[in-house]
C-alpha cells in the first residue's frame, strides 16, 4: 500500500465520497489518485432449494436499462454484512432467510474505489414481505441455479457482483 501524502475532498455524496489523494507508491513514485470511498455492501443469492434460485431484474441507469442480478444493498453505518444481506433478501425478493452461508468477499473495482462486497447464499427460505425503496425498479425472477450459471458463462448476466456470487455459490455446492 502506498503512503497518502495529502487528501482533498472533491464530493461528499449520499452514498460515496470522492477524494483526490497524492500518494507515494511502493516504487517511490508520487502520483495523484481519485478515490471513491464506499461503505461496502452485501449480496445474497436466495436458494428456493438446491436447484432453484431467485435473482432480480433491476433497472440500472448507468447500465442503460434493466439487468439481472443478485439482491444487494449498501451497508448502513454500523451494520454487519449479514444483517444487510438479511434485510436486502426480504426487501427485494419477499423471502426471509433461515440460514446464511458466507461466500467470502470481493473488491469491486480496486483501481479507484474502496468498495468491498460481502457475498452470501441464503437457505431455508420462508415468506416475507417485499419493500422496494422509492428509487428501485425491481422484479424477482425464479430460475434453475444451473440456468443462472449458464447465463453468467454466456455473458447474458453482466453484473460483476452477481457473477462472483454465482461462481462462489457454485464452488461451495461442489464441495458439499
Amino acid at each position: 500500500m502506498g503512503e497518502v501524502l495529502s487528501r482533498r475532498s472533491i464530493h461528499d455524496g449520499r452514498i460515496v465520497k470522492l477524494w483526490l489523494e497524492r500518494v507515494l507508491l511502493p516504487n517511490g513514485v508520487q502520483t495523484d489518485l481519485e478515490v471513491i470511498e464506499h461503505p461496502g455492501a452485501s449480496t445474497v443469492l436466495p436458494f428456493i432449494n438446491a436447484d432453484e434460485v431467485v435473482l432480480i431484474r433491476q433497472h440500472r441507469h448507468c447500465a442503460g436499462g434493466s439487468i439481472l442480478e443478485v439482491p444487494a444493498g449498501t451497508l448502513q453505518p454500523g451494520e454487519l454484512p449479514e444483517a444487510c444481506a438479511l434485510r436486502e433478501i426480504e426487501e427485494e425478493t419477499g423471502y426471509r432467510a433461515g440460514r446464511l452461508e458466507s461466500l467470502g468477499w470481493i473488491w469491486t473495482t480496486p483501481g479507484f474505489t474502496t468498495e468491498k462486497i460481502f457475498l452470501f447464499a441464503a437457505h431455508d427460505l420462508t415468506a416475507g414481505r417485499v419493500s422496494f425503496d422509492p428509487d428501485e425498479v425491481i422484479s424477482p425472477e425464479r430460475m434453475a441455479f444451473s440456468d443462472a450459471l449458464e447465463r453468467a458463462a454466456r455473458g447474458d448476466i453482466t453484473d460483476a457482483k452477481t457473477i462472483a456470487t454465482l461462481f462462489r455459490a457454485s464452488a461451495g455446492a461442489r464441495r458439499r
